[in-house]
Formats: structure tokens, C-alpha cells, sequence
């Protein structure tokens, strides 16, 4: 396989939005492919008819794009291998089964769901694995037809089933977790390939189709491992070399120590929900590149092309990778700092519009008003919605003083230097930064209060926040009617 060019493969479900799970494995196969100048392939896997959302693949895509992926082929690149949608190969995988079936490596399974029901029971009762016992075992040939011809008039349709080698051993090195192995006793009997509609089960559909479109390497989630044992056992029946696997370890949330659900309704899991929030694409690109994956040294704020260079599956974790909601603001601000001023307006601008802070429809001079605003909250945002709620105090009536903020005006010298800056502010001509700071100045030079005990009371009397950005700036935004609104507010509740 050294000579031959690397393919590898995402297969998604289109079963709802791109989860930040199945955004990693797609991710690691883009690296993979894009350091080794392979090929990188979708494939959508949608034979699960029921659970198909419409947009459903749509949603996928989309989200690839977003993050900053491409791929050379796929439903919407055609290239010589496909189709690229299992529901429309139909046509390979029939006679592909058919073959099994001629050659006695599979065979017609008439036994109902009832039955397969009273088997498990009847199992768990003797602390049995559940596994498939044989429905036609111990009969002779007539009585075997006999058993299907009766199933036929009935209308029972059948499902196929592969024969399971006996007392075999199945192996294979694994590029994350090694050598791995299984006896074929302990998958559980004869498996389904084929279900009653006519459809192909996932464990048979993904062998042809790797095979089919010249996959070299597996790149996917450990829960994946217990499938390797049967899709081995189908490469083994058609003689066909499996590709190389690697199984990536589980991504848990780390409040919890469990594994990250979709049913945790406490962790924003979909790629959508992100973007949604205004984070942006390099920064979730980098951070899902670290779920799982080490570089080499202490740094873990990389460009794409740099990820792409330095990927190396070597160094894929073989402990479960930590889900830090902490650590995605983190990497994110790293990439909104260095983002351009005027992108990250835009962002805020949007989501002040959507939060209903902003008119949807606002005039020039609010616009204006609202750009300043959210530049001056550019460098501490680790995404854009975060402005609305950080920019509280400039929509609504005061908020109420915290524990931390009351401790900072208890401070002996606050009423007065409260009193002097309202007093002075009241006067100032021009309601701009440069004034607001020099009003700040002859505060300190009149009371002789300077440093902590000079700042802290104005930021708290005026924005009603501990911390915030520059604070002339914050000052010249509020106007002067709302600040000198606070300061009343605040030396009212200071003198009670």
C-alpha cells in the first residue's frame, strides 16, 4: 500500500447538524490526506431511510465549508468512483450479496424480530452474550427447505445473513491504539448484511464502498471498533485487502468526565450553534485540531497550512480527548484579536441587530455609534455574540451592584470622588474620550486620590462593572445623560 496514493473518507449520516465529534473525524482525514498529498472523499451514508433529515446533508457540507475544508471528491464533486450517496449504489452492492449468497458465505435468515426477542430473553436468563443462534440448525436439507417454504408463504420477507467463521482470529494494527484483535465467537453469530427493504447494513455497505473508491485509510471514532472484526470477515470473503484503521479515542466533556451526548444539553455540540454565536472558523478549526491530537512543543495557536504540515498520526491521543468549552473561548480570542477590526464590527453588529438591542434596520449614526461600541470590546471577546451581553449597561437601566463592586466603593475617599467627577462631568463642553479623561485627571488633582481608589469608583459609578474596556471610552458611548443617570443611581445607593 507504501506506492499507492492516500485516500481517505468522510461518511457522514445526514441525520441532522455536523457535531463537533464528526467535525473531528472529518477534520483528522482532511490533515491526513492534505500532509500526504492524498485524497480526501465524501460520502454520504443515508441507507437509514428513517432517520434521514431533509437538509440534513445540506447542514453537512455546509459546516465543512465553513470550517475551511475542501475535498476532491464527493455528491456535489462527482469524480470516477461514485455514486457518492450509499441510498443511490444500489446497483453495485445487489449482486455483490448475490455472490455471497451463490458461494454459501451468506444465506436467507427468515427468523422474526420475535423470535430474535425470545432468543436474547432466553440468553440473559442463562447469562448468556446475546448472540444469533442458527435457525436452521440441526436440520437436513429437505427440512431447512422446507422451514424457508414455509417462512415464503407466510409473506416473511427474509434479511441476509454472513456466515461468521468459526474459532478464527481476526487482527490488525491499529494507527492509534496498536495491535488489536478478536475471536470471530465473540461478535455475536451470523450478522445481517442485507435487511428485509433491500438495503445494505452499514458493516457491508462501507466495505464495498471503501473498497469500491480506493480508501487506503480509516480514520474514525473508537466506537467503531467492534464493526472492524465483520468488515474484515467481508474483505476476507471477496479477497480484498482491507485499508489501514485508526481509531480515534472518544471526546469527553470535562465537567462531567463523561462522554460528550448529544442528549447534554449543557454543552453546545453542533458546529451551527457556533457559528451562530459569531465564533470564527480558524479558531474552531484549531480547537478541534487539539481535541485528540498533540503537535510537537508548547504552542497551540497554528494557521491551516500549518496544521496540514504538521500532521502526523503518530500523534493522535490514546486517552480520551477533553472537551473545554474554557479552552475553545481561549484559542478563539487568540484568532479575534487578529482578526480585522471591521470583520469583527460586522460580527457584532449582527448579533446586537438579532438580540434586539439594535434596530434591524438602523440609521447611519447608530450604525456608527454601535461599530465604536463593539471595537471597544474587540480584544476581550472570544466571540461576537458576547458583546450583547458585555454591553448590557448601554442598552438598559443600571444593573445591580455586585458583592465585588459594593467592596470597591466601600473605600472611605469614593463618595467624594464620585461627587467631584459628576460635578465636573456635568460641565464638560465636548462629551468626548479626550475630555472624560481629563475630567478624570483634576479629579485626582482636587481630591488627591489617584491609582485604584481613583479608577475603580469611576468605572463602578458609571458602567456599573468591576472591569470593562478603556473607560473614557465607555464614558464617551454611554452619553452623557446616562452617565450622569449611573453616577446618581450609584451615590443614592452609597448613601443608604
Amino acid at each position: 500500500m507504501a506506492d499507492k496514493t492516500i485516500r481517505v473518507r468522510y461518511a457522514p449520516s445526514p441525520t441532522g447538524h455536523l457535531h463537533i465529534g464528526n467535525a473531528r473525524t472529518a477534520l483528522f482525514n482532511y490533515l491526513f490526506a492534505r500532509h500526504n498529498k492524498g485524497e480526501f472523499v465524501i460520502r454520504i451514508e443515508d441507507t437509514d431511510t428513517k432517520r434521514n433529515v431533509e437538509g440534513g446533508e445540506e447542514s453537512q457540507l455546509t459546516m465543512l465549508k465553513w470550517l475551511g475544508m475542501d475535498w476532491d471528491e464527493g455528491p456535489d464533486k462527482p469524480g470516477d468512483v461514485g455514486p457518492y450517496r450509499q441510498s443511490e449504489r444500489g446497483a453495485i452492492y445487489g449482486p455483490l450479496i448475490q455472490q455471497l449468497v451463490d458461494q454459501g458465505k451468506a444465506y436467507e435468515s427468515y427468523i422474526t424480530e420475535d423470535e430474535l426477542a425470545a432468543q436474547r430473553e432466553a440468553q440473559k436468563a442463562r447469562h448468556e452474550m446475546p448472540h444469533y443462534e442458527d435457525e436452521f440448525a440441526g436440520l437436513n436439507a429437505e427440512e431447512k427447505a422446507a422451514k424457508i417454504a414455509a417462512a415464503k408463504a407466510q409473506g416473511l420477507k427474509p434479511v441476509i445473513r454472513f456466515h461468521v467463521p468459526v474459532h478464527k482470529k481476526y487482527e490488525f494494527n491499529d494507527l492509534v491504539k496498536g495491535h488489536i484483535e478478536f475471536d470471530s465467537d465473540s461478535i455475536g453469530g451470523d450478522f445481517v448484511i442485507m435487511k428485509r427493504d433491500g438495503m445494505p447494513t452499514y458493516n457491508f455497505a462501507v466495505v464495498v464502498d471503501d473498497h469500491m473508491m480506493k480508501i487506503t485509510h480509516v480514520l474514525r471514532g473508537d466506537d467503531h471498533i467492534a464493526n472492524t472484526p465483520k468488515q474484515l470477515m467481508i474483505y476476507e470473503a471477496f479477497d480484498w485487502e482491507p485499508p489501514i484503521f485508526g481509531h480515534m479515542t472518544l471526546i469527553i466533556n470535562t465537567q462531567t468526565g463523561k462522554k460528550l451526548s448529544k442528549r447534554d444539553e449543557n454543552t453546545l455540540q453542533f458546529i451551527e450553534q457556533y457559528r451562530e454565536l459569531g465564533y470564527l472558523p480558524e479558531g474552531m478549526f484549531n480547537f478541534i485540531t487539539l481535541l485528540g491530537w498533540s503537535p510537537v512543543g508548547e504552542d497551540e495557536i497554528f494557521s491551516r497550512k500549518q496544521l496540514i504540515k504538521m500532521f502526523d498520526p503518530k500523534r493522535l491521543s490514546k486517552s480520551p480527548a477533553k472537551f473545554d468549552a474554557k479552552k475553545l473561548e481561549w484559542v478563539n480570542n487568540q484568532y479575534m484579536k487578529q482578526t480585522d477590526s471591521s470583520k469583527v464590527t460586522d460580527m457584532g453588529l449582527y448579533q446586537l441587530i438579532k438580540a434586539g438591542r439594535l434596530p434591524e434596520d438602523p440609521d447611519n449614526k447608530t450604525i456608527e455609534w454601535a461599530r465604536t461600541l463593539v471595537g471597544l470590546y474587540h480584544d476581550q471577546m472570544s466571540y461576537a455574540a458576547q458583546v450583547v451581553e458585555e454591553s448590557t449597561v448601554f442598552f438598559t437601566e443600571p444593573p445591580k451592584l455586585d458583592e465585588a463592586a459594593l467592596t470597591e466603593l466601600a473605600v472611605e475617599t469614593a463618595p467624594a470622588v464620585l461627587n467631584k467627577f459628576a460635578e465636573l462631568i456635568k460641565q464638560v463642553k465636548i462629551f468626548d474620550a479626550v475630555e472624560i479623561n481629563n475630567a478624570i485627571q483634576q479629579v485626582r488633582a482636587e481630591t488627591g486620590v489617584k491609582g485604584r481608589q481613583l479608577y475603580m469608583p469611576i468605572r463602578i459609578g458609571t458602567t456599573r462593572a468591576t472591569h470593562g474596556p478603556a473607560i473614557a471610552e465607555s464614558i464617551e458611548l454611554l452619553g452623557r445623560k446616562k452617565t450622569m443617570h449611573h453616577l446618581e443611581v450609584t451615590l443614592k445607593e452609597l448613601n443608604h
